[in-house]
């Protein structure tokens, strides 16, 4: 139980990426799934999905829709992302994949670029959305 009466559930699903270190794939608390960071690792065999980063950038928002929807969210619903990519020379081929899955109501993001990513992937996505009512 969380200060002022608010629940902390976690959330999991094998349609992500399982957590590798001490954290939750996400967290849904006060109405919002917070997720955790999702890097291109396809969940049905546990490879990192390597080279093409229009291809990483894909399975990385499909590894959020799977989590959110076993949450009670989706896509429609994220309010903000925060994009981590390795070489922002890049960005317009990730924007261009983002843009497919988030094309109307767009959320907030935020995009900065990393030296260096869990797994040496080229691009990392994490979200919050609000739950379904």
């Amino acid at each position: 139980m969380c200060q002022h009466g608010l629940h902390k559930e976690i959330i999991s699903t094998d349609k992500a990426p399982g957590a590798i270190g001490p954290y939750s794939q996400a967290i849904g608390a006060g109405g919002f799934i917070y997720t955790s960071g999702q890097i291109p690792v396809d969940p049905t065999t546990g490879e990192v999905v390597t080279g093409d980063i229009k291809l990483q950038t894909q399975r990385v928002i499909e590894n959020l829709k799977n989590l959110l929807e076993e949450s009670g969210s989706s896509l429609d619903n994220v309010v903000k992302t925060t994009v981590f990519i390795k070489d922002m020379s890049r960005f317009s081929e990730v924007n261009e994949v983002y843009g497919r899955y988030f094309d109307k109501n767009q959320p907030a993001r935020s995009c900065v670029e990393v030296s260096r990513l869990p797994k040496d992937v080229g691009v990392e996505i994490e979200a919050i959305a609000v739950v379904h009512h």
